[in-house]
């Protein structure tokens, strides 16, 4: 007899997962210490509103999946008529004073990301970071101007847990849940910003690419 779940099952478990990413922390979690923090949906609408009203430009940065969900986000923004750019794209600008990057560390910290927020920085730009771990006391995490706390769990949770040799129950493979959580927090910040800029679905539609 199969015992698996079915698909219907796993989708609403992956999407609990998620969904729980968003809820208050319970008082005697690891989140709770960091609930005084603005909700990431306040955090990352606020400041792309704010570069986008001094006709400033965004750019967006992260690694491996983190820097997909990234994209696609980047994608959003253009579609909403704010000038977007992904770092290391052959096109992108240089940033400058009052710009804004957003950069990704789930677990905390990456090497790259550091590098990439401190050039940012020396420029005059505005940082904001995501993260799980806001607290892990990283150059990204030093150098940003807001952080968008997004507790998600990351590969680096799944590293301890396997470490520990816990048999935990059933979770996204690879810490998925934060780049999951990021691509449902983007959307809501696309909804946020079309109804703060009074975008319409045409607005969006007439400035995707017909080159496809």
């Amino acid at each position: 007899m199969n015992n698996s779940p079915s698909s219907a099952a796993m989708a609403a478990q992956i999407c609990d997962q998620i969904r729980a990413v968003f809820a208050p922390p319970h008082p005697s979690s690891a989140a709770a210490a960091f609930s005084l923090l603005p909700p990431p949906l306040e955090v990352l609408a606020g400041e792309i509103a704010r570069a986008a009203n001094a006709s400033k430009k965004v750019f967006v940065h992260g690694v491996g999946r983190e820097g997909l969900m990234l994209k696609a986000f980047c994608m959003r923004l253009f579609h909403l008529g704010i000038s977007s750019h992904v770092v290391g794209d052959v096109t992108t600008p240089p940033i400058s004073s009052g710009d804004l990057l957003i950069a990704s560390a789930g677990p905390g910290s990456f090497s790259t990301v550091d590098a990439i927020c401190r050039v940012s920085k020396s420029a005059g730009a505005r940082i904001v970071l995501i993260t799980a771990q806001p607290g892990s006391g990283s150059e990204a995490s030093l150098l940003a101007d807001s952080v968008a706390y997004l507790p998600g769990r990351t590969m680096a949770d799944d590293e301890v847990e396997e470490g520990s040799g816990a048999s935990p129950e059933w979770w996204l493979p690879m810490g998925s849940v934060y780049e999951g959580a990021m691509f449902v927090l983007f959307e809501m910040v696309v909804v946020k910003l079309g109804e703060k800029f009074g975008r319409t679905a045409a607005d969006l539609r007439s400035r995707h690419t017909n080159l496809e």
